[in-house]
């Protein structure tokens, strides 16, 4: 699945690729090591998914990107990079992008404080472009924080609710997306109207987004996650597709007797059939159907044809090769 080529948008992968040095320089303090911490997952590469969004919504492929949209879409990222490196220490992930993760090569503590610096970094580049996105990052930042208090609270829970799940998403992923595109409407200098609905189609593409991530944990192979297959349902943080599960009238009890802890390898791939065996990929996807419903809905406040096409294009993929159940 490439994002980039179903966006269409030939100019934003020319931007994207101008980002990539700008990126790297954003954060090269001049301390050998500290460089080496903070542009360790920089350099290994990404989707750059926020700042594709960003970009695409200043400029709908219509323009070069101007300093200001390239410097938004890099505070965006860098956040999102904080994000993960704090997120693999509370995971205790030794991988991330096919690449040791900065906790596993240099200790958490050192990991904890890279992160630190990255939003410290974000957040000085956003202050440059004027107080307004300066505000989106703190706001970004604050719903990161609560998403990631909500799916905390809730590990292990088999009592978690849809409205845990869904609070838990929208901050920790959909957040992000939105502001992606409202910062790139920022520095476009776009009307209110079409900066909310940008900002819109970014939060329901990063539900839809999270919510595909959460129907693979459950369905895909190991070697396509790069990750064993129902790595959620081990460690606690029990998603959509689970939480179905856990009602269905002839599963639910049993499925419901093996979580709520640790499991093991075999309990893992036990509970995972079960959810497989259940409606709940089903209704996972009817949901996110609905996101999209919404995306295209916003979309039609977007002035730009070509961005409308983009953007539709890239949400409507996310669920063109999930399997039914």
């Amino acid at each position: 699945m490439n994002l980039h080529e179903r966006l269409g948008l030939i100019s934003v992968e020319k931007d994207l690729a101008r980002l990539e040095t700008l990126l790297a320089e954003s954060v090269i303090f001049g301390d050998e090591y500290l460089d080496t911490v903070t542009t360790h997952l920089i350099y290994a590469g990404g989707k750059r998914l926020r700042p594709l969004l960003a970009l695409a919504s200043a400029t709908s492929g219509e323009r070069p990107a101007s300093p200001d949209d390239l410097n938004g879409a890099v505070a965006l990222e860098l956040m999102h990079l904080a994000s993960l490196y704090h997120d693999d220490v509370m995971d205790e992930a030794d991988i991330r992008r096919d690449v040791d993760s900065v906790n596993a090569r240099y200790g958490n503590l050192i990991a904890i404080v890279a992160g630190d610096y990255l939003m410290a970094r974000s957040a000085a580049i956003a202050a440059d472009l004027g107080a307004p996105a300066a505000g989106l990052l703190a706001h970004t930042l604050a719903s990161l924080t609560r998403g990631q208090v909500c799916e905390v609270r809730t590990a292990y829970s088999v009592d978690r609710t849809e409205t845990d799940y869904f609070d838990a998403i929208e901050g920790k992923t959909a957040s992000l997306m939105s502001s992606s595109c409202r910062m790139g409407a920022l520095t476009a200098r776009l009307d209110e109207r079409e900066s909310l609905a940008l900002a819109e189609f970014g939060r329901c593409f990063g539900m839809v987004y999270q919510l595909r991530d959460d129907i693979l944990d459950v369905v895909a192979t190991d070697n396509q996650l790069s990750k064993p297959a129902g790595q959620d349902l081990a460690e606690g943080i029990y998603n959509l597709p689970t939480l179905f599960a856990l009602r269905d009238a002839h599963l639910g009890d049993e499925l419901r007797a093996l979580l709520g802890a640790a499991l093991n390898d075999d309990e893992r791939e036990r509970a995972r059939k079960l959810v497989i065996a259940t409606d709940g990929i089903a209704q996972t996807v009817a949901a996110a159907q609905k996101f999209l419903g919404l995306a295209h809905q916003a979309l039609q406040d977007v002035r730009s044809e070509a961005l409308q096409r983009g953007f539709a294009s890239l949400i409507e993929v996310l669920l063109e090769d999930l399997p039914s159940y």
